[in-house]
């Protein structure tokens, strides 16, 4: 996984460089930006390919909006796969990237977890309720919701990562599973800003519950790390604090931060942050189905477990889209139908308070280091929290307080015609998470890492996560969530 430098850059020939923060931020928020442009009365987004249940494989693709109905599904699917294509070719320019390496790479990518996102909405998959049955003419389905192509596009690329290892190598360039995720997650603030904003009595104790669990919950959870690592399994300073953050916080930046923030080997953090994505896989193939199962009668408990408990952006979000997608499932089933977005917007705000401590959790860090442990005279600078901060949070705000902007400060004629406009915007973000899913399977070579040496790190992560922290975040969820409702659909 590439990993860049904290702030922009720019090289002898003046070119800018940037990191994938900064250009998720900067793609994220140019997205948004076309999808609210529509408002000029040009639909500019409504030609991307968007992906229903199916039975009959020639009605699975569909252009968004039936403005571009003329396109057909299959010439949305490669207007889409260009759009993406240039965008991200430019973008990854600034990373100093190959671009022909990364566009040959992409076109791999993109064709093989966009089919993966296919077949999960075969209707054997994703078929729900009896009505979808008889609907389709099915005598069974195994009920994973059109979310199931996320979990399929995961399992392909762990195949691929750990029986394909060539394909992987050549597909590598255009994994980034970090740089999609924050696109999407920028993208994702417009939406739930719609959504948030016909309950802004509920959407302000969520926010507030999110903010108190995490306060509570990494208070507790770096700490025990930390304590553990060192006490019982040897590890120094140097090893243990990345390891903590990437336990208790959230994983990859989490750990880069840390390590970082104390000037560890560079090998560190990046080792930690292998472990991160690993069991990140385990996390979204197991818990949102124990969600399901022992939470479904509390929704908004199971949305927070999972940004508490998953360890990465991406894993933690789709973790709640596929948590939201069975419960409602369930729920329908039984007559209580919830509005979607609030179990899903519970494990993104809880995920993005989680971000946004990070920043100050290796301030904090880099200033105990520099003053206390590893003295060179340099003292801290405040400055340090914006070098840590994640910058695609920012877009995240930005798309938040635009949609919030349109839910509230306008007429209901203007909210109307936004209202499919920001739709269009988030299908792009279901198709990056889609990319985010694929991308971390095929990071996931479980043997190359073995054999890189780091069993005893595997060894605390397991204890850690599955011992204490996973349930530690269960019982937080409960103590602030329970009872808490999304409301009902009309």
């Amino acid at each position: 996984m590439a990993t860049a430098t904290n702030s922009f850059e720019r090289t002898r020939e003046g070119r800018v460089v940037l990191n994938e923060d900064w250009l998720s931020l900067a793609i994220g928020l140019f997205i948004f930006a076309i999808a609210i442009a529509g408002l000029s009365g040009i639909d500019f987004l409504g030609w991307a390919v968007s992906t229903s249940v199916w039975k009959d494989f020639s009605t699975a693709l569909n252009p968004v909006s039936k403005v571009y109905a003329s396109l057909g599904g299959f010439g949305a699917l490669i207007a889409t796969y260009v759009a993406l294509l240039v965008v991200l070719s430019i973008g990854v320019s600034f990373l100093q990237a190959d671009v022909k390496r990364f566009a040959l790479a992409f076109t791999g990518v993109f064709a093989i977890a966009y089919a993966c996102w296919i077949v999960g909405n075969n209707a054997h998959l994703a078929a729900v309720t009896p009505a979808d049955l008889q609907k389709f003419g099915i005598g069974w389905s195994l009920k994973l919701t059109n979310e199931g192509g996320f979990v399929v596009a995961l399992i392909v690329g762990l195949v691929i990562a750990n029986f394909f290892p060539r394909v992987a190598e050549w597909l590598n360039e255009a994994v980034r599973p970090e740089l999609y995720i924050k696109i999407a997650i920028v993208i994702l603030g417009g939406f739930l800003a719609l959504t948030f904003a016909s309950k802004l009595s509920l959407a302000g104790s969520l926010l507030f519950r999110g903010l108190a669990a995490i306060a509570e919950a990494y208070l507790i959870y770096w700490a025990v790390v930390y304590f553990i690592a060192r006490k019982y399994f040897g590890f120094n300073r140097e090893w243990a604090a990345p390891l903590a953050s990437g336990i208790s916080i959230c994983g990859v930046s989490a750990a880069i931060a840390t390590g970082a923030a104390i000037r560890s080997r560079p090998a560190i953090p990046i080792l930690v942050s292998s472990l991160v994505v690993i069991f990140a896989v385990v996390e979204v193939l197991i818990l949102p189905w124990i969600a399901n199962n022992f939470l479904a009668h509390e929704p908004l408990v199971a949305g927070a477990w999972m940004g508490l408990a998953v360890k990465t952006d991406g894993a933690a979000v789709a973790a709640g889209g596929i948590t939201e997608a069975l419960i409602l499932a369930q729920n329908a089933s039984q007559g209580v139908r919830y509005q979607p977005g609030w179990i899903l917007g519970t494990t993104a705000a809880v995920k993005v308070f989680i971000d946004i401590f990070i920043g100050v959790w290796a301030f904090l860090l880099a200033y105990i280091w520099t003053n206390y442990i590893t003295v060179t005279g340099e003292k801290a600078r405040a400055a340090e929290i914006w070098h840590r901060f994640p910058k695609f949070i920012i877009g995240f705000v930005l798309t938040f307080l635009i949609g919030l902007y349109f839910a509230l400060g306008t007429s209901a004629a203007t909210l109307q015609k936004v209202t499919p406009l920001v739709g269009e915007a988030n299908n792009f973000r279901v198709i990056f998470f889609v990319l985010t899913f694929f991308s971390i399977g095929v990071l996931s070579n479980f043997r190359k890492l073995w054999q890189e040496g780091f069993g005893k790190l595997a060894v605390v992560y397991f204890v850690s996560l599955f011992g204490f922290v996973i349930w530690v975040g269960l019982l937080i969820s409960w103590l602030f969530f329970s009872g808490v409702k999304p409301p009902l659909a009309s």
